[in-house]
């Protein structure tokens, strides 16, 4: 399957909008694991488990894994949830993006060594920039367009011309030119109900990855009525520390998956539109 339909079976057999994000900080494991050659695979792995009939997808950081040369726990964190729990598709959250020669490498990083089913790019080089992970056909593409962290502002919000936002022609271009695969998605952080609710307006059913709830406060309700399809569905919403050090001890696994329980049900009770559903593509 594609990534968006493996997206779509999760969003449906699993009743779920929910990511969760899986960034491993070795210094806030349980004490159970310090020390433990395979303590960010063990960690990650014991999340994964316990928390896969409740989610959409899995997001692993890359940076979270290679800061502490733990790249083989990543491949095989991702091999991990293809074998045990296939189905749940896993993006690989690096943000990369530079000239089309060195995407190319990025590219066969992602989804031929890692075998993520999609990776977050950032478009702000252009389309060539984005070209080869368009070369996987089935492969997701999840560029960024409004981000969660106050910063963003600097340059997503600067006027283009005609008033058109920055970040509203990242939507409209990704939607209209750039998605010739059909595996497209936009990342909208979960801080912005409002720009969520735009970016939606311009995109119609393209799925959106959204970061901001949990730790970093974004408010549930807000956002996933702003950016629900009409089918109650178009969204992965992202929870990474709230879920993953729910728990301190050696139950931090069964904590985590409480949560994760508690955050899908949060979620679940905004998805339902106040008008008839109609069946999506």
């Amino acid at each position: 399957m594609t990534f968006i339909e493996s997206l779509a079976a999760a969003w449906q057999n699993n009743d779920s909008l929910l990511c969760v994000g899986l960034d491993p900080d070795p210094a806030r494991f349980p004490p159970h694991l310090a020390g433990r050659a395979d303590a960010i695979f063990e960690f990650c792995r014991s999340i994964v488990d316990a928390t896969a009939d409740l989610v959409c997808c899995f997001k692993p950081q890359i940076a979270y894994f290679a800061a502490h040369r733990a790249e083989d726990a990543l491949e095989a964190l991702i091999a991990h949830i293809h074998d045990r729990h296939p189905g749940i598709p896993v993006i690989l959250d690096a943000k990369r993006g530079d000239i089309g020669s060195t995407a190319e490498q990025y590219a066969l990083e992602a989804f031929e060594r890692f075998r993520a089913d999609a990776i977050t790019v950032n478009p702000y080089m252009g389309r060539d920039s984005v070209e080869p992970y368009l070369a996987y056909p089935e492969k997701g593409v999840i560029l960024l367009c409004r981000t969660s962290n106050p910063g963003g502002s600097d340059l997503q919000f600067l006027d283009v011309g005609g008033g058109e936002k920055l970040f509203e022609r990242v939507a409209r271009l990704v939607a209209d030119e750039w998605n010739r695969t059909g595996q497209c998605a936009l990342v909208v952080g979960a801080t912005y109900p409002a720009e969520i609710a735009r970016v939606r307006e311009l995109t119609g059913i393209m799925p959106l990855l959204v970061p901001g709830i949990g730790a970093q406060g974004g408010d549930i309700e807000a956002t996933v009525k702003a950016g629900r399809t009409l089918g109650g569905t178009g969204l992965m919403l992202n929870s990474s520390r709230a879920i993953l050090y729910a728990g301190a001890g050696e139950d931090f696994a069964s904590a985590a998956r409480k949560a994760a329980e508690e955050t899908r049900a949060t979620i679940n009770r905004y998805r339902a539109p106040a008008w008839p559903a109609r069946r999506e593509s």
